[in-house]
């Protein structure tokens, strides 16, 4: 299988429900145990066997913390700059895996079988989706935005696949697509009415969904159910901080 070039997405300020129960300047730098958040997805993406490069783009206060071989880039003002400021440090010949530095759950398992299943199907742009099941079982306590399609109930991931292509020439729906990932309902009325009766009525089905997607983006979208929730394990909320924190410390004791 061809390897891939990676990005994590570290420069989001630490201006939201977070910063109650903790007072690191970015969000990538809260601590969880003795690490910066942001380390343990470098680590997971490290031990991957398809990542080639990885960059991260993010604050100066997290460049320390990086290990050797990874690429640092100084964040701009918005999500999507900080991507565009990424890709101007890779070769743009690999498709790119694009990562939150808010998924400290993540491991290299996870991100594997994920490329493994996005090399299976021809497209340019692959979205992991999450069962509620299969969520719930991993962490029961978790609280996620579920959304529901013909095929069941899931939530989003945060990554993301696609060729550098698809990245370079998506720009212009990008910003909105980014701001509205975590409202499902906002992302579907981008798709137009009878997409939005559809998906009120629970009728909608991915197949369709990806179709529409391919259709306004010009490049051909494909959804990958994982069996890892980790991959959309995100630490937005107190309550998100305290259960990694919570899965994450027997694993600091052992190596201890």
């Amino acid at each position: 299988m061809t390897k891939v070039d990676a990005i994590v997405l570290a420069g989001a300020p630490n201006k939201g429900p977070l910063q109650e129960v903790d007072a690191a300047k970015w969000e990538a730098a809260i601590p969880i145990h003795d690490k910066m958040m942001v380390s343990y997805v470098v680590e997971a993406l490290q031990d991957s066997e398809y990542i080639a490069k990885t960059v991260v783009v993010g604050p100066t206060e997290i460049k320390g913390a990086l290990p050797p071989g990874v690429t640092f880039v100084q964040s701009g003002n918005s999500l999507t700059e900080n991507i565009f400021l990424a890709m101007d440090h890779l070769e743009k010949q690999n498709n790119v895996l694009m990562v939150t530095c808010d998924i400290p759950l993540v491991h290299a398992e996870a991100i594997d079988d994920f490329l493994e299943r996005c090399a299976e199907l021809p497209g340019d742009v692959y979205y992991p989706l999450i069962s509620k099941e299969a969520n719930q079982q991993a962490y029961p306590g978790s609280q996620r935005t579920y959304f529901t399609l013909k095929e069941g109930c899931f939530t989003g991931g945060n990554v993301l696949l696609a060729s550098p292509q698809a990245i370079l020439n998506s720009r212009w729906v990008m910003d909105d697509v980014i701001s509205q990932r975590k409202k499902p309902w906002m992302l579907v009325r981008m798709l137009g009415f009878m997409f939005i009766i559809k998906f009120l009525t629970k009728r909608l089905s991915m197949g369709e969904l990806e179709k529409r997607a391919s259709s306004i983006l010009g490049y051909k979208g494909v959804f990958i159910i994982t069996p890892y929730p980790e991959l959309g394990t995100d630490v937005d909320k107190p309550s998100d901080l305290e259960l990694v924190r919570k899965v994450l410390a027997p694993v600091q004791g052992k190596e201890a």
